[in-house]
């Protein structure tokens, strides 16, 4: 079963493929996807890997805390996202 990977302070420099390739040593990628801002439609310096279970364990463990262009990433299990409180304006 597949299980998404939380990657935080990816270089601005850094590409999909780029984290595709690091993954990739590994165990199968499934996809990649960088979380851009609704408003400016830039890069927030985040976004997810999904692989399979056991790939996804390994690069969690050999991963973290990798320094890629002077920035030591953050991965970890992705969390379901919470539910936002409504706002009223």
């Amino acid at each position: 079963m597949p299980k998404s990977i939380y990657v935080g302070n990816i270089p601005f420099s850094t590409s999909e493929d780029d984290l595709h390739s690091l993954f990739s040593q590994y165990g199968e990628v499934i996809s990649v996807k960088f979380i851009m801002d609704r408003e400016t439609g830039r890069f927030r310096g985040f976004g997810f890997v999904e692989m399979d279970d056991a790939a996804a364990k390994q690069a969690i463990d050999a991963l973290n805390g990798k320094e890629i262009s002077g920035r030591a990433l953050r991965i970890n299990e992705a969390q379901e996202r919470q539910p936002r409180p409504r706002r009223d304006y």
